[in-house]
C-alpha cells in the first residue's frame, strides 16, 4: 500500500530523535548529565517498546520510501521485543556499569545506534535497507565492546568481531550483487517475482544463495561462522555482552527471515539444504565443546550457538516439497524461540551482573557455588533460566524447543529432530551443572549481594516470566503465528 499513514512511523523517528537529544545532551552538559541520558534511553525504548507492540495488531502491511522499508505484524511485534528488551538490558547493566566507571553517554548512545539499526533490519524491504540496518547495528556493537580501553581482552574482542564482520558483510554484498545483477531488483517482492518466474539462470542465483547465507549464518553465530561468539562474549565487559547477545539475535533471525523467506522463497530447496548442514553443525558444537568450558559467558556463547541451531531448524522447516502449507507453523515457531531466547538470556546475564562488584567479574563457574544460601530468590532465578535453556518442564524453553521440533518432524526431517534431542541432552549437563554448584555447593564468597529494589523485582518478575510463559505459552505462540500468517499472507 503506497498511501499508508505516516503516523506508522512516529515510533521510529520517536526512537532517532531520543538518539539525537541523548547525545545533545551528554555532548552539551558532560559526565554530569549521565543520569539524564540513561532515563532518556530507558524512557524512550520503553515507550516505543510498547507502541510496536500496539502497532503489530494492524494485520495490513504498509511500504515507505518507495517500497524500502516495510511496517507490517511481523516487523512491529519483533521491533517491539528488541526495544523492550534494551530497556531491560540497560536496567540491569546500571550498576555494574557504575563500578567500573562505564556509566557514560557513549554506551547509551551506541546502545541506541545498534538498537535503531535493529529496527532498520526487521523493516527492511529492499537489499540495501537489510543492509544498512546490519551496518549500522554492527558498527555500534564494535565500539560498544571495546568501550573498556583499559581491558586488553574487550580490545581483542572488538578486533576479532570487526575482523570477522567485515568479512561477512563481503560475503553478504557479493551475494547481493549477484542477486541484483540476476534480478535487476533490490526490492524483495520484486527478486521474488523473478526468482518465482523461473526465467533466471539457476547457477547464478544459487551463486548469490550461498553467500547470502554465509552472510545470515554469521550474524546468527551459527558453524562454522561462529568463530567469533565465544571470543566477544568473554572478552567483553558482561553489559556489552548483553546488548551483542540479546536483541541482535533476534534482530539477525528476523533479517534472515526477509532475505530468505519473503525475498528468496522459491529457492527454498536450495537454501534449505544449506541451513540444515549449519543447524546440525550449530547443534553438535554448541552442546559439546560447552561441556568443557570453565568461564560461564564462554559456556553461554556456546549455548546461544546451539539455541540459533534450534532457530535455524524452524527456518528451514517451512517449505516441504515446494509446499507452504505448513510454513506460517514452522516460521511462527522460529519466532517464538527466538523471542524466548531472548527473555532467557537476559535473566540469565542479569544476574551474572548481580554477583559482580567493582574489580571482581562473577565469570567463573565457580563464583556460583553455593549461591542459594547468599540468595535463595537469585539462585532460584538463575535456575529456571538454566531450565528453560536446557529445555526441562516447565519452562517455556521446554515448550520453545517442542514447537521446533514439531515443525522439523512436519517437515520430514526426523533425524535432524532426533539429532537436536540428543544433543540437548548433551547441553543439559553444562546447565544443570550450574544448579548443581548453586545448591550443593558450600560458598567460597560469602561477600553480599547488593542490588537496587528496581533490580530485584525485574529479576524475579522475568523469572516469573519464564514460569508462566512455560505453563500458558498458547497466547504468546498464537500472537506469533498470526504475525507471520499476515505478514506472508499464508
Amino acid at each position: 500500500m503506497q498511501n499508508a499513514p505516516m503516523s506508522l512511523l512516529w515510533p521510529d523517528a520517536i526512537l532517532m530523535a531520543a538518539v539525537v537529544i541523548a547525545w545533545l545532551n551528554d555532548t552539551m552538559f558532560g559526565p554530569k548529565s549521565r543520569g539524564t541520558t540513561y532515563l532518556i534511553a530507558l524512557v524512550s525504548t520503553l515507550v516505543v517498546g510498547v507502541w510496536f507492540a500496539f502497532t503489530a495488531l494492524d494485520p495490513t502491511p504498509h511500504y515507505f520510501f518507495t517500497r524500502m522499508y516495510i511496517v507490517d505484524p511481523f516487523a512491529s511485534a519483533m521491533k517491539a521485543v528488541v526495544c523492550l528488551g534494551y530497556a531491560v538490558s540497560i536496567i540491569y547493566s546500571k550498576k555494574y556499569l557504575e563500578d567500573r566507571d562505564l556509566f557514560r553517554g557513549d554506551f547509551f548512545l551506541l546502545g541506541m545506534f545498534s538498537l535503531l539499526g535493529q529496527c532498520v533490519m526487521i523493516s527492511g524491504n529492499n537489499f540495501l535497507t537489510l543492509y544498512l540496518g546490519l551496518e549500522l547495528m554492527s558498527l555500534s556493537l564494535y565500539a560498544i565492546i571495546a568501550l573498556r580501553k583499559d581491558v586488553p581482552q574487550s580490545n581483542e574482542s572488538a578486533m576479532k568481531y570487526y575482523v570477522l564482520g567485515a568479512l561477512a558483510s563481503g560475503f553478504l554484498l557479493y551475494g547481493i550483487s549477484m542477486l541484483y545483477g540476476a534480478t535487476g531488483s533490490l526490492e524483495l517482492n520484486e527478486v521474488l517475482k523473478a526468482v518465482a518466474s523461473g526465467r533466471i539462470n539457476d547457477a547464478v542465483l544459487l551463486f548469490g544463495v550461498i553467500f547470502i547465507v554465509a552472510g545470515v549464518a554469521f550474524k546468527m553465530g551459527a558453524v562454522p561462522f561462529h568463530m567469533w561468539v565465544p571470543d566477544v562474549y568473554q572478552g567483553a565487559p558482561t553489559a556489552m555482552t548483553l546488548l551483542t547477545g540479546g536483541g541482535p539475535k533476534v534482530a539477525a533471525f528476523a533479517w534472515g527471515l526477509r532475505f530468505l523467506v519473503m525475498g528468496l522463497l522459491p529457492l527454498a530447496v536450495d537454501w534449505q539444504e544449506m541451513l540444515v548442514i549449519l543447524a546440525a553443525l550449530s547443534l553438535i558444537v554448541g552442546n559439546i565443546t560447552g561441556i568443557v568450558q570453565k568461564n560461564i559467558k564462554r559456556m553461554l556463547a556456546y549455548s546461544a550457538i546451539s539455541n540459533m541451531g534450534f532457530v535455524l531448524l524452524g527456518l528451514l522447516a517451512g517449505v516441504v516439497d515446494g509446499k507452504v502449507t505448513g510454513a506460517a507453523g514452522a516460521y511462527s515457531s522460529a519466532m517464538f524461540y527466538s523471542i524466548i531466547y531472548l527473555v532467557t538470556t537476559l535473566g540469565t546475564f542479569g544476574v551474572v551482573m548481580l554477583l559482580a562488584r567493582r574489580d571482581f567479574e562473577a565469570e567463573m563457574l565457580e563464583d556460583f557455588k553455593g549461591l542459594n544460601q547468599r540468595s535463595p530468590v537469585f539462585a532460584f532465578v538463575m535456575m529456571i533460566m538454566m531450565f528453560s535453556l536446557a529445555g526441562i518442564p516447565p519452562t517455556v524453553g521446554f515448550y520453545a524447543k517442542l514447537a521446533v521440533l514439531e515443525a522439523t518432524m512436519n517437515a520430514g526431517l526426523t533425524w535432524l529432530a532426533v539429532l537436536a534431542v540428543m544433543t540437548s541432552l548433551v547441553g543439559a549437563f553444562y546447565y544443570l551443572r550450574v544448579v548443581k554448584l548453586m545448591y550443593f555447593d558450600a560458598p567460597e564468597d560469602s561477600s553480599p549481594i547488593v542490588a537496587g529494589g528496581l533490580n530485584r523485582s525485574l529479576l524475579a518478575f522475568n523469572g516469573l516470566a519464564i514460569l508462566v510463559l512455560g505453563l500458558v505459552p498458547g497466547p504468546l505462540m498464537t500472537a506469533c503465528l498470526t504475525a507471520i500468517a499476515h505478514t506472508l499472507q499464508l
